[in-house]
């Protein structure tokens, strides 16, 4: 149990913080028990266009109420179409237009059984197929726009595609008039190598990727039999992705079926399922499907990520260990243990028994000032009967007593965070010469000494100015000598962020684009440097100043980028 609770904002505090973090808010496990009836999601169908398919999710009205623990009946469920020439229905509850009008799906488990009305429309002879809505999802979804395969630098049998298909126009034209258009047959579009690779009708290094009766097949025959269109110029942004449910609290060995919708910025929603990637973070836990079909394999807690185009999203399954569990000896200090006494709840995990005071007396030195506490302390402490013992030895490492002769510590404590400190940012004497190290060194011990707010001392390396030797932060920017590295530090450090991949392409797990990137390295763009005559002509300082001008450019647009 945490018995001292430290808010974050000071750098005393901070440090702790993490230790006492790892543990956060969910609510509490419910059982999950047989419903009273069916609950189908959607309610009612639109299907806009051939090939247009939405996913049904079948699941037990829970006799609790509880959503998240409402069993999933999808793949147990029947289906059935009341007009199979307006819309089909798959053994696992996909729906698929076929002609336009309007049926009703019956879902039927156990005597049970829910209607729901589809209406079709936009199916015509000649399908309407985009690259970009179309083509691009599926070589996402079979991987062969992945960097291990046809995305790679120099492709795969000298064909290449963009990483994760975010240049559909260079895309476009590797399919149709590289190598003299040979992977494309328009007169005869089933004898394009386009579609024989993949469905393995000739040999293939990554084998079978389609099957010629899938849809998928069609859309991309489909495609080829328009003439193979270039993608638009104006391409309809997608705005966000839905996974659903987005949290499922089960048993092991049960299954879910997840949907994915897409918000696009002219205001439609469309069921992605079909083309959304999915990936487990943690298959002890969760299994996924390439169809979106998770089972649970083992107890504990983790995420299912969903990635259509350019988004992401998560799918939270939590497996607990037991069906209830009694905090009989917890007793909540602050708000951090009400969030870990939840959690260890949804979990069904007991925690460990409080730590004894020779071991919390241990632990809190090492953690705090990264030594043993001396025989004297230690027979002090174990002697003391005040039940307050422990709160104020961390008052005391922390310097936080507001006596100075009490925080005797200050200096142990600030010289082991200004070594942490000083290996997260990156202050070395080969890059800044000695005096530049010791410059930058000293401002980050005087800080934690002086137990400076969190949020000025990050206020105050990011905006520093002057000469590196004279101004400790200002080193900052000889670190980092160009505003993409300062994008990436800054981000990684202050915003717990990694943005390396997308310096060259879509952040393959993230939102973050190149043009992310590049806006947020422009608030840097005018950031620079000039040598200083105060120390010689050979000195190596160097003063750091804000630029009248300067500007980041897309590497692939040219476009200068606004500061976002």
């Amino acid at each position: 149990m945490i018995t001292r609770i430290c808010s974050p904002d000071n750098l005393r505090k901070l440090s702790v913080t993490p230790f006492i973090c790892l543990v956060v808010l969910a609510g509490l496990v419910s059982s999950v028990r047989a419903g009273d009836g069916l609950d189908v999601l959607p309610a009612k169908v639109q299907l806009d266009g051939n090939f247009s398919r939405v996913q049904l999710v079948v699941r037990a009205i829970s006799s609790n109420g509880s959503v998240e623990s409402a069993k999933d009946l999808t793949h147990s469920a029947t289906y059935k179409s009341s007009d199979r020439e307006i819309v089909t229905v798959g053994e696992s509850g996909q729906l698929l237009a076929q002609n336009n009008g309007e049926a009703v799906v019956t879902v039927s488990r156990n005597g049970q059984m829910v209607q729901v009305p589809v209406i079709v429309s936009g199916v015509s002879d000649t399908p309407e197929v985009a690259f970009d809505q179309h083509i691009t999802p599926i070589l996402s979804r079979v991987g062969c726009n992945m960097g291990a395969c046809h995305a790679s630098q120099y492709g795969k049998g000298g064909f290449v595609l963009s990483v994760f298909g975010f240049e559909p126009d260079k895309d476009r034209e590797a399919i149709v008039r590289d190598r003299q258009g040979r992977r494309v047959n328009l007169l005869d579009v089933d004898r394009s190598l386009f579609l024989l690779k993949p469905t393995m009708q000739v040999p293939h290094g990554g084998g079978k990727r389609l099957d010629k009766n899938s849809v998928d097949y069609q859309i991309l025959a489909s495609w080829l039999k328009n003439g193979a269109p270039a993608p638009p110029k104006e391409m309809t942004k997608i705005t966000a992705i839905r996974v659903m449910p987005r949290r499922r609290v089960c048993g092991p060995e049960e299954s879910q079926q997840l949907r994915v919708e897409a918000d696009y910025a002219d205001g439609q929603t469309r069921d992605v399922t079909a083309w959304a990637k999915f990936d487990t973070l943690d298959d002890a836990v969760v299994q996924i499907t390439p169809k979106g079909l998770a089972t649970t394999s083992g107890r504990g807690q983790a995420p299912v990520m969903v990635r259509f185009a350019d988004q992401a999203d998560i799918a939270t399954f939590v497996v607990p260990f037991s069906d209830s569990v009694e905090l009989a000896d917890w007793k909540n200090q602050n708000f951090v243990d009400e969030l870990a006494s939840a959690k260890f709840r949804e979990l069904g995990l007991e925690p460990s028994p409080l730590a004894d005071d020779a071991t919390f007396l241990r632990r809190a030195f090492l953690d705090a000032i990264g030594t043993l506490p001396t025989p004297k302390q230690t027979r002090e402490f174990l002697a003391s009967t005040d039940p307050d013992k422990r709160d104020k030895i961390i008052d005391q490492l922390l310097g936080l007593t507001g006596d100075p002769k009490l925080d005797i510590y200050n200096d142990q404590y600030a010289a082991l965070w200004t070594l942490k400190w000083s290996d997260l940012i990156g202050n070395k004497s080969q890059k800044l010469g000695e005096q530049g190290m010791w410059a930058l060194h000293n401002w980050i011990k005087e800080s934690f000494r002086t137990n400076r707010p969190f949020n000025e001392f990050v206020h105050e390396l990011v905006t520093a100015k002057g000469s590196i030797y004279s101004n400790g932060p200002a080193n900052y920017y000889r670190i980092n000598g160009n505003s993409t590295d300062l994008a990436e530090s800054t981000a990684q450090l202050f915003l717990g962020v990694r943005l390396q991949c997308a310096k060259c392409h879509h952040h393959p797990f993230e939102k973050y684009s190149q043009g992310d990137y590049y806006g947020f390295a422009a608030f840097f763009s005018r950031v620079g440097t000039k040598n200083s005559e105060d120390f010689g002509l050979f000195g190596r300082e160097s003063v750091v100043l804000v630029k009248s001008s300067g500007s980041v450019r897309h590497p692939k647009t040219g476009k200068v980028m606004e500061p976002t």
